[in-house]
């Protein structure tokens, strides 16, 4: 029971997020559904009792899968302190793709932190996953529309099945907020359809708008449906289904922060066909 209690309060402290919703002056944009590919491909290395290694390669695709959107490799450690109960850390190497200038664009560097607790319930297990994770981007950029930084905490609660010998189908909702959003101060003239500074500022003060990083709320919701296929005693792949929710509030100003051009808030639904392959040694 007490197991029980611990994994319904972290579920409720999970879906206990701001709600993303247009800002005073903010357009509302409509994105057109698109469909996306994820690929990828782990190897498990088990170090000690409880003490795992691991590396992935991912590709992915966009566009209803007419673009190239990014490949990336990751690099993580977890372990198991008790029974359902991980902890983990992993750093990813991004390397997102123009597909207009057929390159690479600047690479991100993202570190995470996990931490997971996942409880049975006769053939049912119930789990409960928290990632923070801190987003670098390198190369030019516009630092008064985002942070250098991204900082971003995801919940993840996840039902499997585990009556089937060597499949395990399972269901799961994510909600991923941002926790260092652009906070916008300005004044939204609807008459004539610009931003104005607030009383006492002047328009020429570079970031005007721009009440620092400090805003949080809610800018995905993913549903997946998949099976885990253990397909030999080392090795196994994961179909999954996704579809995501999101939420994106975009500011687009000049490079010197004296013009806040425009403020959207841009959502739309994206869905993801992915499939991951492990080696466990």
């Amino acid at each position: 029971m007490k197991h029980k209690r611990i994994l319904l309060a972290a579920a409720l402290l999970s879906v206990c997020t701001l709600a993303s919703r247009p800002a005073m002056g903010q357009t509302d944009v409509a994105l057109d559904p698109e469909v996306g590919a994820r690929l990828s491909g782990t190897v498990d290395k088990k170090i000690a009792r409880g003490l795992h290694l691991t590396f992935e390669v991912e590709a992915r695709m966009d566009n209803n899968f007419q673009s190239f959107d990014r490949v990336q490799g990751t690099v993580g450690i977890r372990y198991k302190m008790f029974r359902g109960a991980k902890v983990g850390v992993a750093y990813a190497l991004i390397a997102p793709y123009s597909t207009a200038n057929s390159t690479f664009k600047s690479i991100r560097h993202r570190l995470m932190v996990d931490a997971s607790y996942s409880y049975d319930i006769g053939v049912w297990r119930l789990s409960l996953k928290e990632r923070f994770q801190a987003t670098y981007r390198s190369g030019d950029m516009n630092e008064y529309q985002n942070p250098r930084t991204a900082l971003t905490l995801k919940s993840r609660l996840k039902l499997q099945y585990r009556g089937l010998r060597a499949v395990v189908p399972y269901a799961s909702v994510e909600l991923r907020n941002t926790i260092n959003a652009p906070a916008i101060a300005a004044r939204y003239n609807a008459t004539t359809d610009e931003y104005l500074p607030a009383e006492g500022v002047s328009s020429s003060e570079a970031g005007w708008f721009l009440d620092g990083f400090n805003s949080v709320y809610l800018n995905r919701v993913r549903g997946a449906v998949g099976v885990e296929w253990t397909l030999t005693r080392r090795s196994s792949v994961d179909l999954s289904l996704m579809a995501d929710y999101v939420m994106d509030r975009v500011v687009d100003a000049n490079s010197s922060g004296t013009i806040l051009k425009s403020y959207t808030y841009e959502h739309g639904l994206v869905g993801w066909l992915a499939m991951g392959y492990t080696y466990k040694f």
